[in-house]
């Protein structure tokens, strides 16, 4: 059985290899939502995870079984009742279980609970059209609004291409 949690201080250790393996390299083409044709580089450092587990802004929410990590998610505190979930992470080997699906459930659940947040948005790499397909099932919209992607900071991964950037899409809660 999953159970979700907020991470703890201490967590980055265990959630930044699997939202690495769930993202990036050959791990990730385990899996049908990784970035390994589009970025090479890091998802993020553990460093950076710390700061987001520590941040009363953010709250990184854990799925766990059997007592290990299995999924993450972000949700963050944009204020004025707008809430950002990011870094939606499932083990490649779960993924089409359903986790991903109980994750942004959980996720809603905290943006609306812990933030008050009555709206939430995302972004997605353009490029990744079966993804975007995925979060309109799951009620999010395409809102028209497209963001550039930090392509000069290796925090967020090293382009293979170099016409990536977002679109935002957004739901009601």
């Amino acid at each position: 059985m999953t159970e979700f949690r907020l991470a703890r201080p201490g967590d980055a250790a265990a959630l930044q290899p699997l939202v690495h393996r769930a993202y990036r390299g050959d791990s990730a083409r385990g899996g049908w939502t990784h970035e390994a044709d589009l970025l090479d580089g890091q998802r993020i450092d553990a460093a950076d995870l710390e700061s987001l587990i520590a941040d009363p802004t953010h709250a990184v929410i854990v799925a766990e079984a059997s007592g290990a990590a299995v999924g993450c998610v972000q949700v963050s505190d944009r204020g004025q009742g707008l809430a950002y979930l990011g870094m939606l992470t499932v083990d490649p080997a779960l993924q089409r279980s359903g986790l991903g699906r109980a994750l942004i459930d959980e996720a809603e659940r905290v943006a609306r609970n812990q933030f008050g947040a009555d709206r939430m948005e995302m972004t997605v790499i353009v490029q990744r059209a079966e993804l975007i397909d995925w979060y309109v099932r799951r009620g999010y919209a395409l809102t028209g609004e497209r963001r550039p992607f930090p392509a000069t900071d290796p925090r967020f991964g090293l382009p293979k291409r170099n016409d990536l950037e977002f679109v935002v899409l957004g739901r009601t809660l």
